[in-house]
């Protein structure tokens, strides 16, 4: 049973940063896909950033530059650090896996969803 559990997150005024992790368990994560989506208020569900099993990054084209996600195989946990936030950025923010070492920024193609951890940024 693959299991997710997001952290990190909080609020913080436009221009700064934060960060949020992602622990994986019931799976070898270096090898599997893992990816960020976030949810703003009343919108659907977007991808932010993905890191696939080769350590190949993508990024939504709203966060490039600002935005790292990361991964340490050794501890199964997912990063993603915010730097820059902008009020558009708001949102619940969830980790994500797929059982396959490819990626892509379509949530469709993921199985695997955290709780989700809120990010509330403000101008």
């Amino acid at each position: 049973q693959v299991q997710l559990v997001e952290s990190g997150g909080g609020s913080v005024q436009a221009g700064g940063s934060l960060g949020v992790s992602c622990a994986a368990s019931g799976y070898t994560s270096g090898r599997t896909c893992m990816g960020w989506f976030r949810q703003p208020p009343g919108k659907e569900r977007e991808g932010v950033a993905v890191v696939s099993g080769y350590g190949i990054t993508r990024y939504a084209d709203s966060v490039k530059g600002r935005f790292t996600i990361s991964k340490d195989n050794a501890k199964n946990t997912l990063y993603l650090q915010m730097n820059s936030l902008k009020p558009e950025d708001t949102g619940m923010y969830y980790c994500a896996a797929r059982g396959t070492v490819s990626c892509t920024l379509d949530q469709r193609d993921f199985g695997y969803w955290g709780q989700g951890t809120q990010v509330t940024v403000s101008s």
